[in-house]
C-alpha cells in the first residue's frame, strides 16, 4: 500500500520558502504601514464558542465554519472562517473606547469549502478596520488606505467596484418582501439572473418592480450614477445613497472607479458603502470591503464601523508590476572584502546568499538569479548563468 501520511486534506497546501519569505515580508510591510495610519494590532483567537463567532455575521458564514466539541466545557466552539466580527467584538466589548478606534490584524482562518477554482481552505487574512465614525470621511480613509496598501504589493488595482446596500434594502422594504423572499431575490442579484429576478418579483407593484429588475444592470463608470437616478424610485434612503457614491467618486477621481448597484456581498451584515479591488492577474477579487454598522451590538455595543481585508496567499501569487528580483550569490571563498560587499548589499535590502563549496548549478533552488563578481577592486552584480 501506497504511503500516504504526507498528503494533505484537499484545498490545504503548505507555503513553500519562495512565497513564505514573500508572505511574511509583505505582512510585515503591510502591517507597517497600518501603523503608521494609526491602526493597532490585535490577535484574535483561532477558536471561540460559536455563538460569538458568528453572532450577526450571516447564514453564509455559519455554512464556511469548521463546528467542533470544546472537551472543557461540552460547548460547540468553531474556528474562525473570518477575523472581521471577531476583531468588532474586541471593539465592542474589551476596548470600550468611546471614540474612534483604528485596529489592523493577521493570523489564518479556516473555510470547509474553497471559496472558489483554485482556492484555499485556508486564507491568511489582514485587515484594517474603523470604529467609531458614522460619516462618509471613515470610508474615504479605509479606501485610500486600500490603494496604499496595494502599492506596496506592487499591484495597481484595475478597478475598485463602488456599492451600496442601501438601495436594494430600500427597495425591499418598500415592496414589503418576507425574510425568504427577500433571501432568493439577493442571491439572484448576486449572480445577476434576470429571469429569476423577474419571477420573484411579479407580484411587486411599481415602480419598485421595475427598480428591482433594473438592478443587474446599473454597472459601470460614473455614468451609472445618473441612470440610477432615473430609473430608481425618490425614496430618501436611496437619495442618500447616491448621495455618498458621488461623494466617493469625487474623492477619488484618480482611481480607476466602477458602480455596481447589485454587489450585495456581505449584504447580511454591511449597512451602507462596499467596495472591492480587482486587479489583472486575478479572477476574483483581491480586497474586499465595506460599512458595518452596529454590527457590535451583539456584544452589548453598536458601534459606526468600516474596513477591508485580503489574502496574503493570494497576493503573493499575483504577477507584480515590475520585475521581482531574487537574491544575490556571493561567491566562496568568503574575505573581508567580499563579507563587507555583503554587508553594504543586505543594508539596502538585497538578499545575498553564500555559495557554500560543492553545490554548483543548485543556486536556482534557493532563489537567487544574480550573481556578485569582483572586478579589479570593485564587486558587480551580473545575471546568475546556467551551470
Amino acid at each position: 500500500m501506497t504511503n500516504r501520511r504526507w498528503l494533505l486534506p484537499e484545498a490545504i497546501e503548505d507555503v513553500l520558502p519562495r512565497d513564505a519569505t514573500r508572505i511574511e515580508a509583505l505582512r510585515r510591510s503591510l502591517l507597517d504601514e497600518f501603523a503608521r495610519h494609526g491602526y493597532e494590532f490585535v490577535i484574535p483567537p483561532l477558536l471561540e464558542y460559536v455563538e460569538s463567532l458568528l453572532t450577526g455575521s450571516g447564514h453564509d458564514l455559519d455554512l464556511r465554519t469548521f463546528k467542533l466539541v470544546d472537551q472543557l466545557s461540552g460547548r460547540s466552539m468553531g474556528v474562525r472562517a473570518d477575523i472581521t466580527p471577531q476583531v468588532a467584538r474586541i471593539d465592542a466589548h474589551l476596548l470600550n473606547r468611546k471614540g474612534v478606534t483604528r485596529l489592523c490584524y493577521s493570523g489564518s482562518v479556516l473555510h470547509t469549502l474553497p471559496a472558489g477554482f483554485n482556492a484555499t481552505r485556508e486564507p491568511l487574512q489582514i485587515g484594517a478596520e474603523l470604529y467609531g465614525h458614522a460619516g462618509l470621511e471613515a470610508d474615504i480613509e479605509v479606501i485610500r488606505l486600500l490603494a496604499a496598501v496595494l502599492g506596496l504589493c506592487n499591484i495597481t488595482a484595475s478597478r475598485f467596484d463602488l456599492g451600496h446596500v442601501g438601495v436594494f434594502r430600500a427597495l425591499t422594504k418598500q415592496a414589503g418582501l418576507a425574510a425568504e423572499a427577500e433571501e432568493e431575490l439577493f442571491g439572484a442579484l448576486q449572480g445577476k439572473d434576470v429571469p429569476t429576478v423577474r419571477e420573484l418579483v411579479v407580484d411587486v407593484a411599481d415602480p419598485v418592480r421595475s427598480a428591482l429588475l433594473a438592478l443587474p444592470e446599473l454597472y459601470g463608470d460614473r455614468g451609472v450614477l445618473d441612470q440610477a437616478e432615473q430609473v430608481l424610485p425618490a425614496l430618501p434612503a436611496i437619495a442618500a445613497a447616491l448621495s455618498e457614491l458621488r461623494r466617493l467618486a469625487e474623492a477619488f477621481a484618480d482611481l480607476p472607479l466602477s458602480f455596481d448597484l447589485a454587489d450585495l456581498r456581505g449584504y447580511h451584515y454591511h449597512s451602507g458603502v462596499v467596495f472591492a479591488a480587482y486587479c489583472a492577474g486575478s479572477p476574483g477579487a483581491v480586497a474586499l470591503g465595506g460599512r458595518y454598522d452596529d454590527f457590535g451590538r451583539a456584544y452589548g455595543r453598536a458601534r459606526p464601523a468600516t474596513g477591508f481585508s485580503m489574502d496574503l496567499r493570494e497576493l503573493v501569487r499575483l504577477p507584480p508590476d515590475g520585475e521581482r528580483l531574487g537574491a544575490i550569490l556571493a561567491p566562496w571563498p568568503e574575505d573581508d572584502a567580499l563579507h563587507a560587499e555583503a554587508l553594504r548589499l543586505r543594508a539596502k535590502g538585497e538578499h545575498v546568499v553564500l555559495a557554500l563549496p560543492g553545490h554548483n548549478g543548485t543556486w536556482r533552488e534557493a532563489g537567487c538569479d544574480r550573481m556578485l563578481v569582483r572586478s579589479g577592486n570593485n564587486w558587480i552584480i551580473e545575471s546568475l548563468k546556467e551551470e
